[in-house]
């Protein structure tokens, strides 16, 4: 026997239209505007986010570049202090330390007395990578210990990768104590 009721084209067509309208979601005209209302909001709330992140993050990065560098005297001791045609390092305030820098804020030079009145100042700091120079006073010299620096006692290159001389710093003698004027760390 067969069964009439799958046979009849007016069943299947019902069964397909029932399905069709049960699949079909209703729609009410007021969800299409809340809809787009919503998703504005939520791109505005993300641009509005990303902004609030993104300034502060943009300024620490640029920030830098447009700030002053800080250039101050700093004092090394009495001029009577230093034999005449001795270097020896001295060490100071760095110009521009954090307030949590600590001992990290503290740097040095090596000072040189050439006559009554003139004194020379070098950078610690070897212009290839800077690491720390060293005076050898019976060799008088500077030698970098990190890749083979030398330098003469002028801080002129005298052997090894440093692509230019020791940064000299500007000194003078101020009511008899004798200032190095400080600045960033020269390097490179």
């Amino acid at each position: 026997m067969t069964d009439t009721k799958a046979d009849s084209p007016h069943e299947s067509s019902r069964d397909e239209g029932s399905a069709a309208d049960a699949a079909a979601p209703l729609q009410d005209p007021t969800l299409i505007p809340r809809r787009r209302l919503l998703a504005k909001v939520s791109v505005g709330l993300g641009v509005a986010s990303g902004a609030a992140l993104g300034v502060p993050m943009v300024g620490f990065v640029v920030g830098p570049l447009f700030e002053k560098v800080p250039r101050e005297w700093r004092s090394v001791g009495r001029a009577s202090a230093f034999k005449i045609g001795e270097t020896v390092a001295v060490a100071f305030a760095d110009a521009s330390p954090l307030p949590w820098a600590g001992v990290t804020g503290k740097t040095a030079a090596w000072l040189r007395r050439v006559d009554e009145d003139t004194f020379v100042a070098f950078s610690i700091n070897c212009a290839h990578l800077g690491c720390p120079v060293r005076w050898l006073p019976d060799a008088r010299l500077f030698m970098c210990p990190c890749h083979g620096g030398v330098y003469n006692e002028d801080g002129s290159v005298a052997a090894g990768p440093p692509p230019h001389p020791l940064h000299q710093y500007t000194v003078r003698v101020n009511d008899g104590a004798v200032e190095i004027r400080t600045g960033p760390v020269p390097i490179g």
